[in-house]
């Protein structure tokens, strides 16, 4: 089944635009989708195929059609091969989803700005804006959605008077007319320059940075402690992290940029960051794999001191692809029904939210008032 032939009968077309389209959380969503739309899979972490989503009007995934902008040149199909040979994809995949894989890297184009580069800040953004109309309109989509999956940067210097390259791609989603998530650290729309443009665009966006393994367990965790008068003392983690994301994290300012969402859940469910750092440890070898550790110290009745030590050990394409399909298809939902401007009710999602709770549980309940409204509009 190829991208051109995704569609039940006349419904329409969703597009899903990847910056970052041929790493490996991209690869993992595109094959991801080929093959839970077919059936060979099931939606294992996609929390909308739960109920009760399936009745708020997302697009179906057979429906979504893929491209993006990428500085790497190694092909979708090559490097879902490269997947399944480290064990992220499983075995046969990427032949079964070949034709869709195919397609989706047909439609990438070039990113940049890349060394030498000298077109403006706004000359890129139209060109980016250019590659994202240009694709709705050959597949005649309905809507786009722009979800940037792209290496984390380090934060802008408040001197520099360029745009980083992530925003520069959410401007270009917003001059294409298309809602946009940042699933990465990078500023992305929130950089102080972009402030008028998107509240002038009436889009629906949401970010910062996919919740997808230690910082989703602080969200549990850390209200546990609250809700119980537990004062915790310290909180200390570290990751071990090789493939792509290892090595940006290796950069200590794109570092930062990462621990400052895991420190928000801390600071906003225990009213203050612990003494602890959270550090990230790139260990090439590991590739997708990551493992992390966090040591939590706490007192208990009578100063009783105690400890809780966890470790989380996965993959992490693999936990972020289904939330990426979760986003891109709640976010083309809340641009059809009319919502504008963040979505708070995505929070579920993010480490560093736009607004609402920290909790995990109280961020489940604002999703699902949020897919409430979804079901309702007509």
């Amino acid at each position: 089944m190829s991208q051109g032939s995704r569609r039940t009968g006349d419904a329409p077309r969703t597009g899903v635009w990847l910056v970052g389209a041929r790493g490996s959380v991209a690869t993992t969503a595109v094959a991801g989708c080929a093959a839970v739309a077919a059936g060979l899979h099931p939606p294992t972490g996609m929390v909308t195929e739960t109920p009760p989503f399936p009745a708020c009007g997302l697009p179906a995934l057979a429906s979504l059609v893929f491209g993006g902008h990428d500085t790497a040149a190694c092909p979708l199909p090559k490097r879902a091969e490269e997947l399944t040979a480290a064990g992220v994809l499983p075995y046969g995949l990427a032949a079964a989803v070949h034709a869709e894989l195919a397609a989706a890297d047909e439609e990438i184009r070039p990113g940049g700005p890349t060394p030498g580069d000298t077109r403006t800040d706004e000359e890129l953004i139209a060109a980016f804006a250019a590659d994202i109309t240009g694709f709705s309109r050959r597949h005649g989509l309905a809507r786009t959605v722009v979800v940037n999956v792209a290496s984390t940067e380090p934060a802008p210097d408040p001197a520099d008077t360029r745009l980083p390259a992530g925003s520069l791609y959410a401007a270009a989603a917003l001059d294409a007319g298309c809602p946009y998530v940042n699933f990465t650290p990078s500023t992305g729309l929130r950089h102080p320059a972009l402030a008028p443009r998107a509240a002038a665009s009436a889009l629906p966006h949401a970010g910062r940075d996919g919740k997808t393994g230690q910082t989703l367990l602080r969200s549990v965790l850390a209200p546990m402690f609250a809700q119980r008068a537990l004062a915790v003392r310290a909180w200390s983690g570290t990751n071990l992290l090789g493939g792509g994301d290892g090595a940006a994290l290796a950069d200590p300012a794109a570092a930062a940029a990462k621990n400052a969402g895991k420190e928000r859940v801390l600071a906003d469910t225990l009213g203050a960051v612990p003494e602890g750092a959270v550090h990230i440890d790139d260990v090439p070898s590991l590739g997708d794999w990551k493992t992390a550790w966090d040591h939590i110290a706490f007192d208990g009745f009578l100063g009783s001191r105690m400890v809780l030590q966890t470790i989380w050990q996965g993959c992490d394409s693999a936990l972020a692809a289904p939330l990426v399909l979760d986003l891109a298809r709640l976010a083309a939902r809340a641009h059809e029904t009319g919502h504008t401007g963040p979505l708070p009710g995505l929070g579920f999602y993010f480490k560093d939210p736009d607004g609402g709770p920290a909790a995990l549980a109280d961020q489940y309940a604002a999703l699902l008032a949020l897919a409430e409204r979804l079901r309702d509009a007509r």
